[in-house]
């Protein structure tokens, strides 16, 4: 395994991670205006094989000319089983290498293809004078083994970012009942994809990285893609996969906190900060309003403040400490 210290902060906002077909000009120059917090250039499934050589020169023009400003740049390259991958990687990141934040591996099913990634992009800096360490990698978990590999593959580099769920190439990895991407199939009364959501997270969590739950396909049902979006949002993921700019606005939304509780959690924090110091008494737990605060508290708290923030919200109410 490469081990290099990151350069960057790897949890970037990723609430809705827009998919861009990289052999459309129109759509990537549409791309760089829609309030995605990531958008991803993609020379796999949404290119034809014979786009995809001239597809990787668009990419590179368009992220050394585009407009990116507030998004985290990523690209999908094409998976190790095929012919095309090294040449994506080699294209892209010589052409443009400083504009891109991350390389998406797609169909991971061992830790062994992301070495093999992270080697490349080493030796591509190394050639080329950039950051060596610098760019991510996104790993995405698109089949049976690729899952039951999940938690070497999510420590297999330190370039490492997100651990993406792929669900339509894993639907039919396992013969799953159902051609709508992202809904439950027909028979099962319960929820068929917990599982898969929750070793992905447990996995990305281990080696403190995000999970993305992918696309839902019926980019004009927003109603259904809210619904499934909030299902990984309460279970703890980062972010979902956006087809259509009608499903941005739905992610951003459902990946945040309510203000409520964003206005919450920052209370949380101020008073726990309070009454854990000499002034607040030096105590382990203390009461906000009719709520008992202590370590675990502070924690939870964390974690909502710290989307709240990276979403851009501002606080509507401040502590105030007791009077003596």
């Amino acid at each position: 395994m490469t081990q290099q210290p990151p350069a960057v902060d790897r949890l970037r906002p990723r609430r809705s991670c827009l998919a861009v077909p990289g052999s459309n000009p129109r759509f990537l120059e549409k791309a760089q205006g829609l309030p995605a917090d990531q958008v991803f250039l993609d020379l796999e499934d949404a290119c034809a094989p014979l786009a995809k050589p001239e597809a990787r020169h668009t990419i590179v023009k368009f992220l050394n000319e585009g407009d990116w400003t507030g998004k985290t740049r990523v690209v999908r390259v094409n998976d190790w089983t095929t012919q095309w991958t090294y040449r994506d990687v080699v294209t892209v990141v010589e052409g443009a290498g400083p504009n891109l934040d991350c390389i998406m591996l797609p169909k991971v099913q061992d830790a062994q293809q992301v070495v093999a990634l992270d080697l490349l992009l080493t030796q591509i800096e190394k050639t080329m004078g950039f950051e060596v360490g610098r760019i991510g990698i996104e790993a995405q978990i698109e089949n049976a083994k690729g899952l039951v590999n999940v938690d070497e593959i999510a420590g297999a580099s330190s370039r490492l970012e997100t651990i993406i769920f792929g669900p339509a190439d894993f639907m039919a990895s396992i013969n799953m009942k159902s051609l709508v991407v992202g809904m439950q199939p027909p028979g099962y009364p319960a929820d068929a994809y917990h599982y898969i959501l929750m070793r992905i997270l447990m996995a990305a969590r281990t080696h403190d990285l995000q999970a993305i739950d992918g696309p839902f396909l019926q980019i004009k049902n927003v109603d259904g893609y809210r619904e499934v979006a909030q299902r990984a949002a309460a279970l703890g993921f980062d972010g979902k996969w956006v087809l259509h700019p009608g499903q941005v606005e739905a992610a951003n939304e459902v990946f945040s906190p309510s203000q409520e509780d964003y206005d919450h959690a920052e209370l949380i924090l101020d008073a726990y900060a309070y009454y854990t110091s000499e002034a607040g008494g030096k105590k382990g737990s203390a009461m906000l309003g009719d709520e008992m605060i202590d370590e675990a508290s502070r924690k939870m708290a964390l974690v909502i403040a710290g989307k709240g923030r990276a979403a851009g919200m501002r606080r509507t109410s401040t502590f105030e400490a007791p009077e003596a």
